[in-house]
């Protein structure tokens, strides 16, 4: 694609003087893009041959950037050492949202060179040789929504994220009219992911006020969440530039809530399609299986979809966000949504919010549908009608709940580790600790003068 970069044309737009700066990151815990700017001269003297350091606490923060307790990896008694950042050269790229700068996704090793195991990265990476080893590969989608205000970021924090102006003034779901006033944004993000290596699609407006989702063409599963990392920062930082700010929080306020619906499948290694087959629906036994196993899962699984206090309150029933833990062809009401059919038949997993970190979020589809195929789990029937009200099994409502079911899972530990599972569960309950010692809003307005 247009803007990706080998490390020889890297090379010439450095001696062009076309980049000066090489971004060398990395997606933290929660999802986002982190490392650090290098000239491009010590990237390609020392960076790119040998890695860069970064603390190993980076990994073990919440999402104010606080040193947390408990955490196995790095802490105040082992002295937040180093970790390496490696250099992945596939995922060389221009940024044009940063004049002059390239970047480089990295890998996360400790300086004896063993992987780091709570690497997000590393995490998917772990489920890709899973698959490899029963001769298949992964594609996948991630459909992003977001919330556009007319109200800078740093406009936003002073006003405590309060009162602050949507960019429409009504729903405009598929509107090709209100929506046309983000046009210049959403163009330039749309040129810009281009100009990075991101294929788009296309955007269209969504149902809360100022959202929308911009789509890019699915890829492999490593690929689509390097892009997801890249295109979160940079769509962001393209907000700023045109005076506005987005977000992409499960549920904002109390209308809709913005989605991150993950579209996956699997082929042979060698591309051929082997979900579509004979069996009903058109689907094969390992689609069977795989169905049956990301259902089988999702409750075990679902605080790898749902990983914040606020990603709970988008699960509502009739708001387009699933409750229910069922499938159907074509049904949006229920977690797992069936659609195409031969080498496009998929299955698009609806419970992520905008808040998904997607490395664990695509992990966490692919360990449960291994877990269906390994174990040969039947399939049940599809769900038709509403899953809101068909008594189905339901979803966790709280992080504290998923978290305890994360922990409790002997999926989850053979399919992840035990390292992985304990930092993941500790990072969900500090932040359960932390929401449970806030004072709200909500309880000041019904406290102060009524109570």
């Amino acid at each position: 694609m247009p803007g990706n970069l080998s490390v020889e044309q890297l090379n010439a737009a450095i001696a062009a003087r076309e980049v000066d700066t090489v971004v060398v990151a990395f997606a933290d815990a929660q999802g986002r893009l982190v490392g650090k700017r290098v000239s491009a001269r010590l990237f390609q003297e020392e960076v790119l041959p040998h890695g860069a350091e970064a603390c190993n606490y980076l990994l073990s923060v919440d999402v104010d950037m606080n040193t947390v307790d408990g955490y196995a990896m790095s802490s105040w008694e082992t002295g937040y050492g180093d970790m390496m950042l490696l250099s992945d050269p596939s995922t060389l790229r221009m940024i044009p949202w940063l004049p002059g700068s390239a970047l480089v996704i990295a890998d996360l090793a400790w300086t004896n060179g063993d992987r780091v195991a709570q690497s997000p990265r590393a995490i998917l990476q772990g489920q890709r040789d899973r698959l490899a080893e029963r001769g298949l590969v992964g594609y996948s989608g991630t459909e992003l929504e977001f919330i556009v205000f007319d109200d800078t970021y740093r406009d936003a924090w002073a006003k405590g994220y309060r009162q602050l102006k949507p960019s429409t003034d009504y729903n405009v779901d598929y509107d090709l009219l209100a929506s046309g006033r983000l046009e210049p944004l959403l163009r330039d993000i749309r040129l810009s992911m281009d100009a990075a290596g991101l294929y788009t699609e296309g955007v269209k407006g969504e149902c809360n006020l100022g959202q929308q989702e911009i789509a890019f063409r699915y890829a492999e599963v490593l690929e689509t969440a390097d892009q997801h990392a890249i295109y979160k920062n940079g769509a962001k930082a393209i907000a700023e530039n045109h005076g506005k700010s987005l977000t992409f929080m499960a549920k904002f306020n109390e209308r809709e809530g913005n989605s991150c619906h993950i579209h996956l499948s699997v082929r042979g290694d060698d591309g051929t399609p082997v979900m579509a087959g004979e069996e009903e629906h058109g689907f094969s036994p390992l689609m069977q299986h795989w169905i049956a196993g990301i259902l089988a899962t999702m409750r075990e699984f679902t605080l790898l979809f749902a990983p914040n206090i606020n990603s709970y309150k988008r699960f509502a029933k009739g708001s387009f966000a699933p409750t229910g833990i069922a499938w159907g062809i074509d049904n949006r009401t229920c977690a797992l949504r069936v659609i195409g059919r031969g080498q496009s038949l998929r299955v698009e997993n609806r419970v992520p919010g905008g808040d998904v970190n997607p490395y664990l979020g695509i992990s966490a589809i692919i360990a449960g549908g291994l877990h269906g195929i390994e174990h040969e789990l039947p399939m049940p029937d599809a769900l038709v009608g509403n899953a809101y009200t068909s008594g189905v099994e339901h979803l966790p409502t709280t992080l504290r709940d998923a978290a305890e079911l994360f922990d409790s899972s002997a999926i989850a530990r053979a399919a992840f580790g035990d390292e992985m599972v304990d930092h993941y569960v500790h990072q969900a309950r500090i932040e359960v600790e932390a929401y449970d010692a806030a004072v709200t809003d909500w309880e000041r307005v019904r406290g102060f003068e009524r109570l």
